[in-house]
């Protein structure tokens, strides 16, 4: 607020806002006569009405002789205001797709309405979580024969006469359906005789195996239908086996109410709820998650399901969460050398100020480095630097970190541990058996996605054309939006439990109120001073004088210690080395907190994207929670029955384009990891259904699964991890970037990806030239 001056109501006093000299020099020649000047007028007059400047008054219709001065003023005036116009017009491009013009009593009902819906569901998802104690399914360890059978009472199903038994069988079964062979029975009895056999349940069996080791075991279930005609009915399990020995197997099962048959449904309703709060904007995309995670608890309560608080910690991805942590620890001590700012300004030099060679550098660096490097740790390290750099060149980072991020997942589908989905195919026993490796995998994918990039980028600088990737304003006034946004963010960040952070919070808050009247005057001034606009040459110097590195001893101990996590994520996979992504980042981060010899941990952990790690861990929940809901199995199965019921000579097409389309469309919209687990036992069964063998090879469509899986995580913000990483952080340094932005340009880039990767498929594994299956 220094250097304002304040009125008596201690408001800025701005300025006359009559321009006092013209904004061209008089002495400079005056390349426009009065006809272009009255153009510019009547444009501003169609597209936005009659300008509000001080035009008016000028005299500039007429023939070429007209007083040069007022001619200098009005088309220097009308220049600013088209400039300042267009800018507004552009970022009313820019608003969301659904956003409209409100008044605020509409905006006040719209709020308290959706608090009151939100609330509700609450209050209704609760009644049904807590109406219900936790269930566990009953585990029974039975010994059968063909000649020695056993009996399992149901007693908490006949008590509660539930309508549904969900059974499962653990044990050394088989993948085909081939002797021995284990039944289990469905049987209706009365007065302890037997009436009827309703269902029989049967699975193949290893032959040979007598003993069941619980961690090796396959598990398989069915649902029974429990038809209860009087009071007098008792269902019973009957197991028994086709084998000469005794064979060990663990029978459970879980009563289940009737209405359990509509899970699918409900577990599609929640999915598209949470789609709705995050996709509309209606709460942060957090609380989104945490909603939709214990929506799907309380179903599964109400389906008799409910899961105990220490299974429901088992859905977490530990690895995943540390690896986060870890890793944002690491970025922001690195952060305090300095070095983000000096790695903008060599791109900035190795460019010379042009825009879409940074961008080019940014999206292949990106997409090669995660073929090799896990693309969330990519997205980790080369977020900070991308802001930066785009601070400097004055571009909106927005659509810079929606590119680069896309191109990350493009190239992190070239290699087995690229991506998580390559990870959980490749490791796969059945997958390795068929002799997929990661050589022969990375073969088969990197050639794909070679083109899949090409033509990637070629859709960008399409989708680009009409994206103003310029920032809307110009550097000094986005640079106080910037800081304001930071300040505030600091602010809001201060829990007041004493006086002397109240102090604190009311300072940081007077900061932000002087640089928001600071932002006013710079954008009156703007509008009344010519602006300097300096080469990519001037801008270097300037730059050089600003960004340099701040702590080389700080900078020397965490290059060491990235160094060191780096070489490690590339080895992990190692068999002599038994560490997994998640620890090697904790251990960097505790290495690199004992070497900086950190005093202030809070400013350290205020840089963490706790938002970000407890968004993942809700994700986790309701993606599980899906899962046990059998939505991904449906899926799963719909795709199975589909590829069965085409012609022979059809079905590895029909395969190869069913798989890629259907995994990457639900992995735009589900998590890719519990996705591609439920899947990757589909297409083995497939493969070694003896119907189906000579025409449906097992590669192609693990090809299609790695394809569709890993790019289908383009289509939506949390499509994929290293999405949701980059909306974080950028949100974290103040460019927030909505749902509807990166739909706009990831679920067209998803959808062009999938193509190629679709005909490339087919030309090398459904055509006569197929070259390897």
């Amino acid at each position: 607020m220094s250097g304002i001056p304040l009125g008596t109501t201690g408001q800025p006093r701005y300025p006359s806002q009559t321009p006092e000299t013209s904004m061209i020099p008089e002495e400079t020649e005056l390349m426009t006569n009065s006809n272009e000047t009255t153009q510019l007028l009547q444009k501003h007059k169609t597209m936005y009405g009659e300008p509000n400047g001080n035009v008016d008054g000028y005299d500039i219709i007429g023939e070429d002789d007209v007083n040069p001065r007022e001619r200098r003023r009005a088309w220097s005036e009308l220049a600013v205001m088209d400039e300042e116009m267009g800018a507004a017009e552009a970022r009313k491009q820019h608003q969301q797709l659904f956003d409209v013009k409100l008044t605020k009593r509409q905006k006040r009902i719209i709020r308290i309405g959706k608090i009151a819906t939100l609330f509700t569901c609450m209050i209704v998802m609760a009644i049904f979580f807590t109406k219900d104690a936790e269930s566990e399914t009953i585990q029974t360890q039975v010994a059968v024969s063909q000649e020695e059978f056993t009996w399992i009472n149901m007693s908490e199903v006949n008590e509660a006469r539930y309508k549904r038994v969900r059974v499962h069988i653990i044990g050394n079964l088989a993948e085909n359906s081939t002797e021995p062979f284990l039944t289990v029975q469905l049987v209706r009895t009365r007065d302890h005789h037997i009436v009827e056999v309703v269902d029989n349940f049967t699975v193949s069996l290893i032959d040979g195996e007598t003993e069941v080791n619980l961690e090796e075991a396959v598990e398989e279930e069915k649902t029974f239908k429990v038809p209860w005609d009087s009071k007098e009915d008792r269902f019973h399990l009957h197991v028994v086996s086709t084998t000469d020995y005794y064979t060990t197997v663990v029978i459970g099962h879980l009563g289940m109410p009737s209405s359990s048959d509509d899970a699918v449904i409900c577990a599609a309703i929640i999915l598209v709820g949470v789609y709705v709060l995050i996709g509309f904007e209606l709460v942060h995309r957090t609380v989104a998650a945490m909603v939709g995670s214990f929506a799907a608890l309380a179903t599964l309560s109400a389906f008799n399901e409910r899961p105990s608080m220490e299974v429901v910690m088992t859905w977490l991805d530990y690895e995943t969460l540390a690896l986060l942590w870890g890793m944002m620890t690491i970025v922001a001590i690195f952060s305090e050398t300095g070095f983000f700012d000096w790695c903008a300004l060599m791109s900035y030099k190795i460019a010379k100020g042009r825009m879409w060679v940074l961008i080019t550098i940014l999206c292949m660096f990106s997409g090669i480095v995660s073929a090799f490097l896990d693309n969330v740790t990519t997205i980790l390290l080369l977020t900070p630097v991308t802001i930066r750099l785009c601070e400097v060149l004055d571009l909106d980072p927005k659509y810079v970190l929606i590119a680069e991020v896309l191109f990350s997942n493009i190239g992190g589908t070239a290699t087995a541990i690229g991506d998580p989905p390559n990870v959980i195919i490749v490791s796969n026993a059945d997958i390795a058996e068929a002799g997929i490796d990661f050589t022969e995998f990375t073969i088969h994918m990197m050639i794909g996605i070679v083109f899949c990039m090409a033509a990637g980028y070629g859709l960008l600088r399409l989708m680009y054309r009409s994206i103003s990737l310029k920032s809307l304003d110009p550097p000094e006034i986005q640079r106080l939006r910037h800081e304001t946004e930071i300040w505030r963010q600091a602010a809001s960040r201060i829990m007041v439990t004493t006086n002397e952070e109240n102090t604190v919070k009311m300072l940081l808050l007077q900061k932000v109120y002087g640089l928001e009247s600071e932002l006013r005057n710079k954008i009156y001034e703007r509008k009344h001073a010519q602006q300097k606009i300096m080469n990519w040459e001037e801008n270097l110097e300037y730059l050089e004088d600003k960004y340099k590195i701040t702590d080389p001893i700080l900078l020397g101990k965490s290059g060491f210690v990235l160094t060191i996590a780096i070489i490690l994520f590339f080895i992990h996979s190692l068999d002599n080395v038994y560490l997994d992504l998640g620890w090697i980042a904790i251990i960097a981060a505790m290495a690199l907190l004992v070497l900086s010899d950190i005093n202030d941990m809070e400013s350290i952990m205020h840089r963490v994207e706790w938002a970000t790690l407890i968004f993942f861990a809700a994700l986790f929940v309701l993606m599980e929670g899906l899962t046990e809901l059998g939505l991904i199995d449906f899926i799963g199965n719909v795709v199975a029955d589909l590829i069965r019921g085409v012609p022979e000579e059809s079905q590895l097409t029909v395969a190869i384009i069913l798989i890629l389309w259907v995994s990457a469309i639900a992995s735009s919209f589900i998590d890719n990891i519990p996705f591609t687990t439920a899947m990757v036992p589909v297409i083995v069964n497939l493969a070694e259904d003896p119907e189906l063998k000579d025409s449906l090879p097992l590669k192609p469509m693990v090809w299609a699964l790695a394809f569709g899986a890993c790019l289908g995580g383009n289509g939506t913000l949390i499509g994929a991890s290293a999405n949701v990483v980059c909306a974080g952080i950028a949100e974290q340094h103040g460019y927030r970037f909505t749902f509807y932005e990166f739909f706009r340009v990831g679920f067209p880039m998803m959808l062009v990806t999938t193509a190629v990767a679709m005909i490339y498929l087919l030309i090398c594994h459904s055509t006569p030239i197929a070259w390897n299956y």
